[in-house]
């Protein structure tokens, strides 16, 4: 497999310092140990392993991964091992995928404010996917449902929702009622 000419850690590497000068005040610790995790990984900073074909003693070295989920290197086998496991979890009923979006004029507060907005954004969520589906026009039933927030840059914040829904019912019904949401 080829190495792209460029990858998120050179842009790190190069112009990390200048953005935490700048922005590094309103960053969380988490953003923090992400940027210094994606700079030095697959460096020597974390180490390696040499390898030595016994043929023709050609020598690779092979770096070390700093395994931060935020890295685009790491995340493969872990992401592959949890989805795995959140797919042993699914009950054997039918799922409804319903997605919950933010105003984009709300995205300057959300930057300010993840903690509050997100929370603010989860519980709405909660609530009216709760109250919609117990609504005996709608679904009449008690559902359960998996949240997971989306963000897309700066230009899409929403939460997407794999819901349950009642044995024989159609599965776009829980998110066909746009007019009560």
């Amino acid at each position: 497999m080829n190495r792209p000419s460029l990858e998120v850690a050179d842009v790190v590497r190069q112009y990390g310092a200048a953005y935490l000068a700048r922005y590094g005040s309103t960053l969380s610790p988490e953003q923090h140990r992400a940027l210094r995790a994606i700079a030095v990984c697959r460096t020597a900073a974390l180490g390696g392993h040499a390898t030595q074909c016994d043929q023709c003693g050609h020598l690779e070295i092979t770096y070390n991964s700093c395994g931060n989920r935020h890295c685009p290197k790491c995340p493969g086998r872990a992401q592959a091992a949890w989805l795995a496991a959140r797919e042993a979890e699914l009950l054997d009923v039918p799922y409804v995928h319903v997605v919950f979006t933010l105003p984009h004029r709300l995205s300057p507060l959300t930057l300010q404010n993840p903690r509050g907005m997100y929370t603010l954004l989860f519980q709405a969520v909660a609530e009216t996917l709760l109250t919609v589906a117990r609504d005996p026009h709608h679904l009449g039933a008690e559902i359960g449902f998996l949240a997971v927030l989306h963000t897309w840059g700066q230009t899409f914040l929403g939460v997407g929702c794999h819901s349950t829904g009642r044995s024989g019912e159609p599965v776009g019904r829980p998110s066909s009622c746009r007019s009560v949401c």
